[in-house]
């Protein structure tokens, strides 16, 4: 992060992925749910040292992976989590893929029960860019990370942060840390920002446990 808070990224790494690599603990065991090509993964092998495991839905992807030398199987982050034992990861990374599941809450349940933490990411439609696209265009969003036509796009659950949020009490979860990140880089926190971070961020990170 530079003097002006915006964050500098690495290695061409997406910024959300940096700020995820943030809050793990190196040597640490991790389970990337909807790891795609395993860009994540590597970065979290190479810079964290940690011993990770990747389930992905597309064929594609688990090719790219097993060819990289990455340990990921083909699952379903919405039948295959109850496969894994409780507790088995300190970690569980769901990033940008809760918006896509059918049951948000299932998941993240299932989650806190194989991770001892998890970390959620997701795109924010409560950004001020999708309110102007719907209140103005009349159209669904399109915005940096939410870059696919509607009727193209893999998304059904949408929400915004105060959703998130609200469900996370709903479920007594705990959020031991949340990072929003504007659009242009910039890194906020809800502490800091309150309401505005629900209107200037476009993602969201959150690091969640099991109330104890």
């Amino acid at each position: 992060m530079n003097a002006q808070g915006k964050y500098v990224p690495k290695r061409d790494i997406r910024v959300d992925w940096q700020l995820i690599a943030e809050m793990i603990e190196p040597g640490s065991r991790v389970l990337d749910v909807g790891c795609d090509d395993g860009q994540l993964l590597a970065h979290l092998t190479e810079t964290k040292n940690v011993d990770g495991r990747g389930i992905e839905l597309s064929q594609h992807g688990v090719n790219i992976c097993v060819a990289n030398g990455l340990s990921v199987v083909q699952g379903n982050a919405d039948t295959d989590l109850v496969y894994y034992p409780d507790d088995g990861f300190d970690y569980a990374i769901l990033s940008q893929t809760l918006q896509a599941t059918y049951q948000p809450h299932v998941v993240m349940e299932q989650l806190l029960r194989v991770g001892r933490r998890a970390i959620v990411s997701f795109p924010n439609f409560a950004y001020w860019r999708c309110r102007y696209y719907l209140g103005v265009k009349g159209r669904m969003p399109m915005t940096n990370t939410l870059d696919i036509a509607w009727y193209e796009s893999p998304n059904i659950h949408f929400c915004t942060l105060r959703d998130f949020t609200a469900l996370c009490e709903e479920m007594s979860i705990k959020i031991e840390q949340s990072v929003i990140v504007g659009a242009s880089g910039k890194v906020m926190t809800r502490s800091n920002y309150g309401p505005l971070a629900n209107l200037f961020g476009s993602e969201c990170i959150f690091m969640l446990s099991k109330e104890t």
